[in-house]
């Protein structure tokens, strides 16, 4: 389905679009938010744990005594 999606001539397609809607001054300025949003997304993907871990609290615990 997805296949053929970036093909350049969709990309130059695209990259016109844009460029009518936005203009030629805040093009670049997009990029670079989309750039960084992606840095982050990738670097806090990074930082979080595969699986969740068990934050239960020692303190917390009933003892019986």
């Amino acid at each position: 389905m997805l296949e053929g999606l970036f093909q350049p001539t969709h990309l130059i397609i695209i990259f016109a679009i844009a460029l009518l809607v936005f203009g030629p001054k805040k093009l670049p300025e997009l990029g670079k938010g989309l750039g960084e949003g992606i840095r982050a997304l990738k670097e806090g993907m990074k930082d979080t744990p595969a699986t969740p871990t068990d934050n239960k609290n020692p303190e917390s615990k009933d003892t019986k005594a």
